[in-house]
């Protein structure tokens, strides 16, 4: 029998799960800055990439053997992992290589409406006023606390703004496309075949800028930062985003990126020294107040599926 109580919880775990997930890819920019001091964006890229894949690969073989997909998924696996790690990754750290924090941010609350636009025309959401508010009141919230009168937006920042606004795209699309692949096969197996694909193409990329690397300025700090990158904001992050795709709407999944800019200022604080205002507190009620509406009752399909059938989760 599924109880009220156990519906709630399968209601309540994918956001929790999704608020985990911006919680840990918040930190990831700081902890790439100090990654960077050292090995290139292509180089981070290949170790982030290839460390999430063994580690991934080793979860996976301890709990479960990795299953192989069908034939004709495999073209499907490929673009999904292209979108989501190899376009994904190379653009957003070489972007924020050539422009401004402030710009990333900006430029990223692109991504709920890609996703949102991309999931109506594939059927995992409808098109509702509500939706479209709640998208918009978040990522005025964004806009708000980054003002972007204070972005910018010259010749010196283009390239990395395009960067950051393909870098979006692809995000928005992986988000959209990668969900009907982990209901079916199960989230851990398929990220774990995302990332390894994944591997194959920035390895390699990666290989050719070890050279270029300041060994001489690898220190334990360092090498502590590139073990976090690939278990907290890679490994976990991305494991829980997909399991929590598999049961909530993509549009929902991506609404939830707005609270990383929350995050980071949040973190401020701890490691610039900066300081919470009144732009930061009006931000935080407009972004919260967008994720509630877009995540509240009638969310999705996917969580209508658990209550009503519970032999759902049988998988």
């Amino acid at each position: 029998m599924f109880s009220p109580t156990k519906a709630r919880e399968h209601r309540v775990s994918p956001h929790l799960a999704l608020i985990a997930v911006q919680l840990m890819f918040g930190t990831w920019p700081i902890v790439a800055k100090v990654v960077l001091r050292a090995i290139s964006s292509t180089g981070l890229v290949a170790i982030r990439v290839g460390g999430a894949a063994i580690a991934l690969s080793l979860l996976q073989r301890r709990l479960g053997q990795l299953r192989q997909l069908p034939r004709r998924d495999i073209l499907w696996l490929v673009l999904v992992s292209f979108l989501g790690v190899v376009w994904n990754q190379l653009l957003y750290v070489k972007g924020l290589s050539l422009t401004t924090a402030i710009n990333a941010t900006l430029l990223c609350t692109t991504i709920p409406v890609c996703t949102l636009v991309i999931s109506i025309l594939l059927g995992h959401d409808r098109l509702s006023v509500r939706r479209m508010l709640g998208v918009a009141l978040a990522a005025g919230g964004v806009i708000f606390l980054v003002d972007p009168f204070r972005a910018d937006f010259s010749g010196q920042t283009m390239l990395g703004n395009l960067l950051i606004v393909a870098n979006s795209l692809f995000y928005g699309a992986y988000i959209a496309l990668s969900k009907d692949l982990f209901k079916r096969y199960g989230a851990l197996n398929v990220i774990t075949w995302i990332f390894v694909i994944g591997s194959v193409f920035t390895v390699p990329l990666g290989l050719f800028e070890l050279p270029s690397a300041q060994m001489s300025v690898v220190s334990p700090l360092i090498v502590g930062a590139v073990i976090y990158t690939i278990l907290v904001p890679t490994v976990a992050a991305y494991y829980l985003n997909a399991w929590a795709l598999a049961r909530v709407a993509p549009s929902t999944v991506a609404t939830y990126i707005y609270l990383q800019p929350l995050i980071a200022f949040s973190l401020a604080p701890l490691v610039l020294g900066e300081h919470w205002h009144a732009r930061t507190l009006i931000a935080c009620v407009l972004i919260f107040a967008g994720v509630a509406i877009v995540t509240r009752r009638g969310r999705s399909q996917a969580v209508r599926e658990v209550v009503e059938r519970p032999d759902a989760l049988a998988h």
